[in-house]
Order: C-alpha cells, then structure tokens, then sequence
C-alpha cells in the first residue's frame, strides 16, 4: 500500500511540474524513482522509457509501466491515473482564464517564454538518459548516430529504434 500511495504522490506532483509533456520531468522522475525510493536501477529506468516510447500511444507511457513494475497492475493504474489527474484539472480551470485573455500582451509573452524552458527541460531529460544507457563505446555511437541521423535527415525514430536493436542482437555493444 506504501508504493501505491509513494507512486501516487509522485506522479500527481511530476503532473503538475510537466511543462510541455512528460519529456520534461524524466530527470526528477528518473531520481525518484532510482535514487530516492530505489525501485529500480537507472538502467531499467532507462530499458522501460525506451519500451514506453517505442509503445504507440502517448509519452505518459512511462509513468504506466514504472508504476506496474512497482506494484503490478494496480500500480500502473494509479501511476497513470495520477500523472493524468492533476494536470488536466488545471488545463481545465485554467483554458477559460487563458481563453478570456488572449489579446493580452503578457499571455504572448509567457507562451515566449515557456518555450526555451520546455526545450531545456527535453534536453536535460536526453542528457540523464545518454548518460544512464551509454555503458561502453558501443553504446556511445550508437548513441551519437542516432542523434545525428535525427536532427541531419528525416529518418523515422522507429527506424533507428529497429537499428539499435539489430545492433544489440548482433553483438555490437
């Protein structure tokens, strides 16, 4: 009953916090979950949010399947019910609010200013997870290749995720 009340109070305080999407809090959640209450190890931290973004479906995923390695099935539930819950209660307080002053000025400014802040946070979160998968050189270009093929060409991720694991399957790290 602990866990569930711990991923409970997790995921509802990481809603809160997820600005631009649950991208932006993988590094908080990724020391939760591995250095704070220890429920796993940052590798299959890292081995089950690479499983929830090859999954179709939304980027929450990893909330749903950290919360059933935890505490099974009633652990993905309240993990995924916990990082949805709170945040779409304040989408809806909030969209009449923002709706009501969408001329202003200030609004346009906080949606400017909001954007860097998202990618820093999308960045950090690539950085935790490089550093928690990269275990050798290997890994470390694949890695690399990886991301060059995704900001230099039009590749498709699920593509490069087939090619990962065609390296891993032959040997290659």
């Amino acid at each position: 009953m602990s866990d569930l009340l711990d991923l409970a109070a997790l995921y509802a305080e990481l809603s809160l916090l997820a600005v631009g999407g649950v991208q932006s809090v993988i590094p908080e959640m990724q020391r939760q979950v591995v250095t704070v209450h220890r429920w796993m190890g940052a590798d299959e931290f890292a081995a089950l949010f690479a499983l929830a973004q090859a999954a179709p479906g939304p980027n929450l995923l990893v909330a749903t399947v950290i919360g059933a390695r935890v505490a099974g099935l009633p652990g993905a539930a309240v993990a995924t019910l916990s990082m949805l819950g709170p945040s779409s209660a304040l989408i809806l307080l909030a969209s009449g609010a923002w709706m009501r002053f969408r001329d202003h000025p200030w609004r346009r400014l906080l949606q400017r200013g909001l954007v860097p802040v998202t990618a820093g946070l999308v960045l950090a979160a690539s950085v935790l997870l490089v550093r928690s998968t990269t275990v050798g050189v290997g890994t470390g270009v694949i890695t690399a290749v990886a991301a060059v093929a995704l900001v230099r060409t039009r590749a498709h991720p699920v593509l490069l995720l087939a090619c990962g694991a065609a390296a891993g399957v032959l040997g290659f790290f």
